[in-house]
Parts: structure tokens; C-alpha cells; sequence
């Protein structure tokens, strides 16, 4: 639908692309950052890397116990991720990109309908072999009772994280899905992301691009700030909510 003028019709759908910026409050290290697992560890790429993964059952033993003491299981929503979820409780259209695989949008309250991980969910598993999904929660009680690299329980193939490691592609659908949302959304928030992971930092474009109001929250300069009708430096977690409660 259009306006007699030929510009597109007035949307409301709020879109947020949320980036680790976002979890940091909750306890979760983003991974490039100062701080960052790669900073500092180099070695923990490896644990995350397809060919890698597959071919060494020692980086899999490995991957296992890293994934043993990850805070992202014991990490709670925080302000930033209560505020999206209250917006969307407003009333208001809302949808979630997400590069994050810790799932803590959808604990604060937000359907999983509306959620796109494009990079997959850490609360789960997946084998390799016959694709059978299943809780993290569960295999992880396997590695704690003395499986160092468990198997899968359908047809003994390789298990992994349901994310995208390095050397997978995204899945088409969900990127397919998260670019509609970024052309239909009258605003579109890039929190917490450097934007400059491809392809979900192009999201950020393609909204301006499409008339969407791009609005940043970012500790750091992205390579999308000139696009952007504002540029907000501020902590996210009394920034977003801010932001946000304004809107609804």
C-alpha cells in the first residue's frame, strides 16, 4: 500500500537487532571487545570452527567443557532485554534479530515466533549426521556423568551446538525472514553490535535503505553511523529502555 504521494504507507513494526552488546549486563563476554573470549584466548576459535570440530575429537572434548562453563546458561535477562519485551507486550509490533545464541529474549518474555537467531540457539544440539535436535541442558548432564563427547542418542553421528560455527552458512530461511523484517520495520534499532559481521550487519542498510528510522546503540563507531538518524553512546541497559519505553 501507498500514500498519494508514492512513498510507502506508514509502518509501525519496530525491529531490533540486537549484537553481545546486548547480554554483557547479564553476565555474557561479547567476543571481540577488549575483553573478548578472542582477545583472550586466539586458541578458542578452533573450538568453534566446523572442519575443526569434526575432524578432532580432542577440540570436541574441549568444545564440551567450554560449553560445561559458559555463563550464558546461568545468565538471567536484564533491563535491555525486559524493555524489548515490554514494548512488544504494548502492543506495538515488534520483531527480534538477534546475533546472539543465548536465548535470553525470548526468558525476558518475548515469543519465540517473533525471534530470528540468526546464528542458532546454544540451548540446544544438534547431530551432524541425522540433523535429530535436542536440550543442551540434557546433553550437558551426559558430559557431567562421563561422556566427554557424547553422541547422538538417534543414530550415533557427531553432536554440536544448534549454532552457526565458523564454516556454516546461516540458514536461508531465517536470513530470508530477517530481511523482509528489515524492509517492512518504520524503525529499526541496532543494538549492541558492531555491525560488521556479514551478513547481518547489512540489515542495518537495507532498513535505511528502506525508509526505516536507524537508530544505534553502541558503546563504539560501526560502519553504519552515517546512516543512522541517531547515534546513541549511552549504556545500553538504561538507554534501550529508555528508547524504548518512549516508543510504547
Amino acid at each position: 500500500m501507498s500514500s498519494s504521494d508514492g512513498r510507502p504507507a506508514h509502518r509501525s513494526l519496530v525491529a531490533i537487532l540486537s549484537g553481545a552488546g546486548i547480554s554483557t549486563d547479564s553476565g555474557i563476554p561479547d567476543y571481540r571487545g577488549p575483553k573478548g573470549l578472542w582477545r583472550r584466548d586466539p586458541e578458542a576459535e578452533k573450538l568453534v570452527t566446523y572442519d575443526t570440530y569434526m575432524a578432532d575429537p580432542e577440540i570436541r572434548r574441549r568444545s564440551w567443557r567450554m560449553r560445561q562453563e559458559s555463563p550464558a546458561f546461568r545468565a538471567r535477562p536484564n533491563a535491555a532485554h525486559e524493555a524489548v519485551a515490554r514494548l512488544e507486550r504494548s502492543g506495538t509490533p515488534v520483531r527480534v534479530i538477534t546475533q546472539n545464541v543465548d536465548g535470553l529474549h525470548q526468558l525476558a518474555g518475548m515469543p519465540a515466533r517473533k525471534v530470528l537467531e540468526l546464528h542458532g540457539t546454544a540451548r540446544e544440539v544438534t547431530c551432524t549426521r541425522c540433523h535429530a535436535r535436542s536440550s543442551m541442558a540434557r546433553a550437558l548432564e551426559r558430559v557431567a556423568g562421563g561422556e566427554p563427547d557424547p553422541a547422538c542418542l538417534v543414530c550415533g553421528g557427531i553432536l554440536k551446538s544448534a549454532t552457526v560455527m565458523f564454516g556454516e552458512r546461516l540458514d536461508p530461511r531465517v536470513l530470508g525472514e530477517a530481511l523482509g523484517v528489515a524492509k517492512a520495520a518504520e524503525v529499526f534499532f541496532a543494538v549492541g553490535t558492531t555491525l560488521q559481521v556479514q551478513p547481518a550487519a547489512s540489515l542495518a542498510g537495507v532498513a535505511a535503505e528502506h525508509g526505516a528510522r536507524l537508530v544505534i546503540v553502541n558503546a563504539d563507531p560501526t560502519p553504519y553511523d552515517a546512516l543512522a538518524a541517531e547515534v546513541v553512546r549511552e549504556p545500553i541497559g538504561t538507554a534501550l529502555p529508555r528508547l524504548l519505553d518512549a516508543l510504547g
